[in-house]
């Protein structure tokens, strides 16, 4: 009895020309219309590429040109928030002055604040000789040899009192840092005060200056025996048997295998690159404006002819 009254309502329904009611979606959901395409989609396998095929719009030279604003890599000292909002700061202080590209073994002339100074401002030039430290902490140290005196100065990157920046010769060393030229002899770290700024074209490589430092007889600040430098020459001409016994006893080779302890020394590659998309296009428009000022530097207004 039940069956024929179920045929017989569906067939008087059918009859009468009633719609059927569905209270719900009869439509395929979204992930399974993604996955049927991503079926007939290639997937593209490039090395600058991202998950969905697009070709990544950040220069992979960015965390060379602007390595403070990677966080520093111990975990113990990470703090999201502080970090988002210490990048904020370091982009609105790069629109009130213009912050180079430069590098350690980068000639630089540094324009500061200085109540004790004549005229209130002091200009430094000297060669960078050392840059650590990340976000707003980055510093970097000028070392000159001025009136047979060395002297270094230790500059905030983002010091307010800091005018002005120029990069006067900009250049590579062999090494990551050049600390050693404290006991290097003076030639090595004199630069003159009044020297003019050379220019690289826009695309150029950036030179790799390869000179070797010959550093003075003991004692010396450090024992730089035991650092495997490349850019210092005489090294071994003033160390005993036993300091060389002793630095082959201190030397890691196993460490450049050590991938863990590499790790944990960097930030991971997909990390570096969210927070560099982060900030591409403040840094774009800067690298724009920069490069329109080059070139009203470099232009030279032709003299009209009688």
């Amino acid at each position: 009895m039940n069956a024929t009254r179920g045929v017989l309502s569906a067939s008087w329904l059918k009859g009468n020309g009633f719609k059927r009611i569905v209270t719900f979606s009869t439509k395929a959901h979204a992930k399974e219309i993604t996955a049927s395409h991503q079926k007939h989609i290639p997937s593209a396998h490039t090395p600058t590429g991202t998950s969905d095929g697009r070709k990544s719009v950040i220069p992979q030279n960015y965390r060379f040109i602007y390595p403070e604003f990677l966080p520093d890599p111990k975990v113990e000292w990470r703090n999201p928030v502080r970090e988002k909002l210490e990048r904020m700061d370091m982009l609105d202080r790069r629109t009130k002055i213009d912050i180079p590209e430069f590098y350690v073994g980068s000639i630089l002339a540094v324009t500061s604040s200085d109540p004790h100074a004549a005229g209130k401002v002091s200009r430094f030039v000297g060669i960078c000789i050392h840059r650590d430290r990340c976000g707003l902490r980055t510093r970097f140290i000028l070392r000159n040899i001025i009136d047979h005196q060395g002297v270094e100065v230790r500059y905030e990157l983002y010091d307010p009192t800091i005018q002005k920046i120029e990069v006067l010769r900009l250049e590579k060393r062999l090494d990551d840092h050049l600390l050693y030229l404290r006991d290097a002899l003076p030639e090595y770290s004199t630069v003159d005060l009044n020297m003019e700024p050379e220019f690289l074209d826009e695309n150029a490589v950036v030179p790799i200056n390869d000179i070797k430092v010959v550093l003075r007889p003991r004692p010396w600040l450090e024992r730089w025996e035991r650092q495997n430098l490349q850019g210092v020459v005489n090294v071994d001409q003033y160390i005993t048997d036993k300091q060389r016994r002793q630095a082959i006893a201190h030397e890691k080779p196993w460490e450049k295998y050590d991938m863990m302890k590499q790790y944990r020394a960097t930030i991971p590659e997909e990390e570096q690159k969210e927070i560099y998309a982060e900030v591409h296009s403040q840094l774009h428009n800067l690298e724009i404006q920069r490069k329109r000022n080059k070139r009203k530097r470099s232009f030279v207004k032709p003299t009209k002819l009688a």
